[in-house]
């Protein structure tokens, strides 16, 4: 299977389309993008390993604007690529979230599925 690494990198924008949308679709997104086995490294301390858990995160409240900046996207390894960058991301009365993200993507037979993923807050 022949995939390139601008995949990845718009699965990532993606997820974010979809987590700015509805809880529906972010769940349903993340359904279908998540690896078999992954790990989410959040702030506070919040480690989610357990796949279903992760899916059930992703239906909270919706973004109302997100920026992603200086995304890159590296292959550390053969079958894997690495998607980094900045994001500042806001919720309707809330103060505006601003992290740099981390995500690994493996190949599989069916397509890029994301494995990993943290968040460093700015």
């Amino acid at each position: 299977m022949t995939m390139t690494l601008d995949e990845p990198a718009d699965l990532e924008t993606k997820g974010w389309q979809a987590l700015s949308s509805t809880p529906q679709a972010a769940t349903e997104f993340y359904e279908r993008v998540l690896d078999h086995t992954v790990v989410m490294l959040l702030p506070g301390g919040t480690v989610l390993d357990d796949r279903a858990a992760v899916v059930a995160s992703m239906s909270g409240r919706p973004w109302s604007s997100y920026e992603l900046q200086d995304l890159r996207v590296t292959e550390p390894a053969r079958g894997t690529a690495l998607v980094t960058y900045g994001a500042v991301a806001r919720r309707d009365g809330a103060p505006a979230y601003s992290a740099l993200m981390s995500s690994l993507y493996v190949l599989r037979e069916d397509g890029w599925k994301l494995a990993f993923h943290q968040q460093t807050p700015r």
